[in-house]
């Protein structure tokens, strides 16, 4: 531990003023130490180098015995934290379809940890409860989405998804009589779920948390690019949920919502849509045409994280009937005794939460309706440059670039994955391997606000000589 840090906590004085003064000088080096980090970000390597993360065992070991300063605790963060880091903002990271960070959501990002809210409750904390209204509204007219639609900001989109079914289940069952809430699925009337052949693993993992069950689910086979087959649906009824696709992970592809949606309404089904981040298609004039269709939905989960580029944690619940999602998640006890306000814990899992709907606000903000289709728009058209300088030089391309995804093969699995590994070791650019129909793949999301046509084309130059080599 560096002798230079104090030991002892500086906020620990019983003097009001000699404690403001020291939290000021503690989040004026937080400020330098960040500054410091972004600055150097984009010439280092994006994946740590194994020294920094073999160097991370300074911070392991027991709990000290008495206080630790809280500079001692910044120094340590940044000293071995920072180089441990997986450098996503760089604008050369193309793993997870993982977008960077927007700068007004990472200045809101401190000031969320300032105010030190809990936004459960109006009563509160108006201001975060107010952005998020804002913010939901916002988010429903980029994505296209009928008036009236309400919503939760949540973590991401596996709790989108789950918050987004247990409206469905909700709703499903109330009109069969059943109070899922009150006495549980134990003797509850069946319900069907209906998922494409390609449905992402959170969809799953959401069922399984609401009691339906991962593998209790009708599969519809998919197309070659992962598409649900719209001629090959089964029997659907006022009991079925239908879960569509709006950007499948690896091909970026979209479920044909325009012929499977109306057949699904005239059914009566419950339409749910996984959109974590293709849904934000419909806010680009270019890429609408692919979301047609998604709007006569019931319910729909999408990220933050991804496209809009908001930061952790940020994940979006909608669903056109609000009224279902407070059925299913709304919160009693005696001291929640309030007022007439709409309270975000009456809509979403959690009770207590951290104020996150204040980065989506300023992320949003900050883009306007322009800079979010700008994103959408150059993402993709980096992931074509992408897909055109592989082919070129001889590699197989596995799917149709429609937006932001690129599948490529360097050869059999052997040398694909060796070539992965060979990339991510050099440290230009970060990609990860997928398996797409049996065949190995190296997947290439281009998500993030900071990828430039630099940043492509030495990427691109990183990727052919690892497979080269």
């Amino acid at each position: 531990m560096p002798a230079s840090y104090p030991l002892h906590s500086p906020l620990s004085s019983s003097s009001s003023a000699s404690t403001a003064d020291a939290r000021t000088a503690l989040l004026k080096r937080a400020a330098r130490a960040a500054e410091d980090y972004l600055e150097g970000v984009d010439a280092r390597s994006v994946a740590p180098t194994s020294a920094a993360v073999a160097a991370l065992s300074a911070l392991r070991g027991p709990l000290p015995p008495g206080p630790t300063g809280a500079e001692t605790v910044l120094h340590l963060l940044h000293e071995y934290g920072s180089p441990a880091t997986v450098a996503k903002n760089n604008g050369r990271f193309f793993g997870f379809v993982n977008g960077g960070c927007l700068p007004a959501a990472l200045a809101a990002s401190w000031m969320v940890s300032a105010w030190d809210q809990n936004a459960a409750f109006f009563v509160q904390s108006p201001i975060a409860i107010t952005l998020e209204e804002v913010a939901l509204e916002w988010v429903r007219q980029l994505l296209g989405l009928p008036e009236g639609t309400g919503g939760a900001v949540v973590t991401g989109a596996t709790m989108a998804n789950f918050t987004s079914l247990a409206a469905a289940r909700h709703a499903l069952l109330a009109r069969a009589g059943w109070d899922v809430e009150a006495d549980g699925l134990f003797g509850a009337p069946p319900i069907t779920v209906v998922v494409g052949e390609e449905a992402h693993a959170s969809v799953f993992k959401a069922l399984g948390l609401l009691g339906m069950g991962r593998n209790r689910v009708v599969r519809v086979p998919a197309d070659s690019q992962g598409r649900m087959r719209a001629d090959a649906l089964p029997h659907l009824d006022d009991r079925t949920i239908l879960c569509l696709q709006a950007g499948n992970v690896n091909t970026g592809a979209f479920d044909p919502a325009a012929a499977i949606c109306p057949m699904a309404k005239e059914a009566g089904a419950w339409i749910h849509v996984d959109g974590a981040f293709g849904l934000w298609a419909a806010a680009s004039p270019v890429y609408r045409r692919l979301t047609k269709g998604f709007e006569l939905a019931d319910s729909w989960a999408t990220d933050g994280h991804k496209w809009p580029n908001i930061g952790y944690d940020c994940g979006i619940a909608m669903v056109r009937d609000p009224g279902m999602l407070r059925e299913a998640m709304s919160i009693q006890a005696s001291y929640l005794a309030l007022g007439e306000h709409r309270e975000p814990s009456d809509y979403n899992p959690e009770l207590s939460r951290r104020a996150r709907s204040v980065e989506l606000w300023a992320g949003l903000r900050s883009l306007g309706r322009s800079g979010m289709a700008a994103i959408v728009e150059r993402t993709s058209s980096h992931a074509r440059q992408f897909a055109a300088g592989l082919k070129a030089a001889g590699y197989e391309i596995l799917n149709d670039v429609v937006i932001n995804q690129v599948l490529v093969s360097f050869g059999d699995a052997e040398k694909t994955l060796r070539t992965i590994a060979r990339l991510q070791t050099e440290g230009t650019c970060w990609c990860g391997s997928t398996v797409w129909q049996g065949k190995t793949a190296m997947r290439i999301s281009v998500s993030s606000w900071a990828t430039t046509k630099e940043d492509v084309e030495r990427s691109l130059a990183a990727m052919l000589k690892a497979a080269e080599e």
